[in-house]
């Protein structure tokens, strides 16, 4: 997501400081990272009396927002017509938009046809179940803690296992990507030979029965009807795929010495949009280095974070399958229980997912159904 490669020529400094960012606050701050283009361009910390989010009352579009995705369920005229299918089968739920990103809740049953999006790629990450992707490329076995990335145009159905299925999908108008660890070399995070692709298999029920491909094209589904099983590849090569990654496979960037920003544990890029994972690591172990996030205004990205498993060590009151959305202009940053909790731990134990997007999202009314409206003062 950075637009430009310089380096800063005046690092200035007034009054009451930290020598290093996020390291020995002096006493009585609260630091703050005032930061462009989501902490990878020029930065000034700031250092308060007060933490930025003991606020009183917020009124307006900009209060921080937490959704329960527990409670979500297919709503044809509050979310899923966004999406456009209005097949029980899969159906997924749209609660948060805009004009390159569209997060859905997804609770997928064994289809009996297939689905291709021609609108944008589709990542899902498997927050609960697991079971079969058939796809244009093949076949490929999936469970909780997986990534799937699907290149838009694929033609592919969901074959579930006997588990509740709980899925988020990603999807995104641009092409996914995987970023430039830079000077980290290419096998930081996760080693792209981890990576798993689907095994080439002759597809079953071939003939005797009709075939659907229901195509996504600007929220509107069209139905294709063949006599025979439209996955019906027997060879291919190139380097565009189907493929997938497992977060125990993703090992987290991590400093002793200084807590790193959201911007390390970027997963994939998309166009204006990141998605981040956040994963079990040690905690920053030197004496007087922050443990937990630092308060920060989002000046060009909208900020939602999935909850998936395990304790959430930036905030209490949150459990899986809930979501936060912090818009851009707005302050946030650790829970006031979460620093102190900090200190009596070694390590996280989360696994959450981040999807930071450089235009403002917009809330659907089936998010409003689902909505916590008590959050915003939970900060205080």
């Amino acid at each position: 997501m950075r637009l430009t490669n310089e380096t800063p020529l005046f690092p200035l400094r007034k009054g009451v400081i930290a020598r290093q960012a996020h390291v020995d606050l002096p006493p009585g701050t609260f630091e703050e990272e005032f930061a462009r283009q989501g902490f990878y361009g020029r930065t000034t910390h700031l250092y308060r009396r007060h933490p930025v989010t003991s606020w009183t009352r917020i009124e307006g579009p900009l209060r921080p927002h937490s959704y329960d995705l527990n409670q979500l369920t297919p709503d044809y005229d509050l979310g899923a017509s966004l999406f456009g299918s209005r097949e029980p089968a899969f159906s997924p739920v749209c609660f948060l938009h805009n004009e390159d990103v569209a997060l859905h809740w997804v609770a997928p049953q064994a289809m009996d046809f297939f689905y291709r999006n021609a609108d944008g790629d589709d990542v899902y990450f498997i927050h609960a179940g697991g079971g079969r992707l058939e796809c244009t490329f093949g076949v490929l076995d999936y469970a909780a803690g997986d990534y799937l990335v699907i290149p838009r145009g694929t033609t592919y159905r969901f074959l579930p296992d006997g588990q509740a299925q709980r899925y988020l999908l990603i999807e995104s108008t641009g092409e996914i990507s995987i970023p430039d660890r830079n000077q980290l070399g290419p096998h930081a995070q996760f080693d792209p030979a981890m990576i798993d692709t689907p095994e080439l298999e002759p597809c079953g029920e071939d003939g005797g029965r009709e075939w659907a491909v229901h195509i996504k094209r600007r929220r509107e589904i069209t139905r294709v009807f063949y006599p025979f099983n439209p996955n019906d590849v027997v060879g291919w090569k190139g380097d565009l795929t189907v493929w997938r990654i497992n977060v125990k496979d993703i090992r987290p960037v991590t400093s002793p010495r200084y807590h790193l920003p959201p911007s390390a544990h970027t997963t994939f890029l998309g166009r204006n949009m990141v998605i981040c994972s956040f994963l079990p690591r040690p905690f920053e172990e030197e004496e007087g280095a922050m443990r937990v996030p630092f308060f920060h205004a989002n000046i060009d990205f909208d900020e939602v974070l999935f909850y998936s498993s395990g304790h959430f060590f930036s905030r209490e009151g949150i459990g899986p399958g809930m979501v936060t959305w912090h818009p851009q202009g707005i302050h946030h940053g650790p829970h006031p229980k979460a620093i102190a909790a900090s200190r009596l731990k070694d390590r996280t134990d989360e696994v959450a997912v981040m999807v930071d997007t450089l235009h403002p999202l917009q809330a659907t009314a089936a998010a409003a159904g689902v909505e916590n409206p008590d959050y915003w003062a939970s900060w205080r």
